[in-house]
């Protein structure tokens, strides 16, 4: 029987959690995807702990206009700005078990131009 979509992404970040983990030096970027939104967020998983988050339903990413990849790229960008100045300059991308391409792809790339490397 064929797996569902949601089943299919869940092996998929199982697979990707066994080698992409966050540590105090090089946390995670944790993203995840909904219909409607976008969720990112910088964890350290040896403590278990939120350095940094952003998502598509804050104030600031809510009031300016744009389809969802636009949003994407903003959330990117302030997820960015948070964990640099939180003091984390390199993360290990965690793209959640989705595909690196469309409001994903954006997010990355709204990172990387905020400055932080992966």
């Amino acid at each position: 029987m064929a797996l569902t979509k949601n089943e299919r992404r869940i092996r998929i970040k199982s697979r990707i959690r066994k080698v992409v983990s966050g540590t105090q030096t090089r946390p995670r970027l944790a993203v995840f995807r909904s219909n409607k939104e976008i969720y990112a967020q910088v964890v350290d998983d040896v403590t278990g702990k939120t350095l940094a988050a952003a998502s598509s339903r804050d104030k600031d990413i809510t009031k300016s206009k744009g389809n969802k990849t636009e949003l994407a790229t903003l959330v990117g960008k302030s997820v960015g700005e948070k964990a640099i100045k939180a003091g984390f300059s390199t993360i290990a991308f965690d793209r959640g078990g989705y595909l690196y391409h469309g409001r994903v792809k954006s997010l990355a790339e709204g990172a990387r131009e905020a400055g932080l490397k992966f």
